[in-house]
């Protein structure tokens, strides 16, 4: 089954361009961060994701499909109508294909947006919480990568 969504909005594009940028500024030359890039979850069934931010593997660039093992992080930012899928179809998806990390992003009231961290706990196949951050954004794993969150 094919399913088709309507075209992200600038809400959320921009922390997805912004969250990306400074991902692939942090992450060093052993690993890339992109948008509008597939990673084929599994073969059968077929299931592919087109996260909103994708930090890969950099010596796996040339490799089609992208596989969950070239893959350190995948972000999300919620939009209406994926909130569901975003907090936990996807979630239950990433962590079952083994993705060590998965970072979700909620629009918020005062319009600085939360992330919020999970980490792959590998003998479960599911993510244990991590960190909320509204402000600035500082992490050491799955790379060490600060950003200020009131530019989004």
């Amino acid at each position: 089954m094919v399913v088709v969504s309507p075209s992200a909005s600038t809400r959320h594009n921009r922390p997805t361009r912004i969250l990306a940028n400074a991902s692939d500024a942090a992450a060093g030359p052993e690993r890339n961060a992109d948008t509008d890039f597939d990673v084929r979850l599994q073969d059968v069934p077929l299931t592919n994701r087109r996260p909103d931010v994708v930090v890969y593997r950099a010596d796996t660039i040339d490799i089609t499909p992208t596989r969950p093992e070239h893959v350190l992080l995948v972000a999300e930012v919620v939009s209406p109508g994926s909130e569901t899928t975003d907090r936990i179809v996807k979630v239950d998806q990433y962590a079952k294909a083994g993705i060590g990390f998965y970072w979700r992003i909620e629009q918020s009231a005062t319009g600085v947006p939360l992330v919020y961290t999970y980490v792959l706990d590998s003998a479960t196949k599911t993510y244990r919480d991590g960190d909320v951050f509204t402000g600035v954004l500082k992490v050491a794993a799955p790379f060490p990568v600060e950003l200020d969150l009131t530019r989004i």
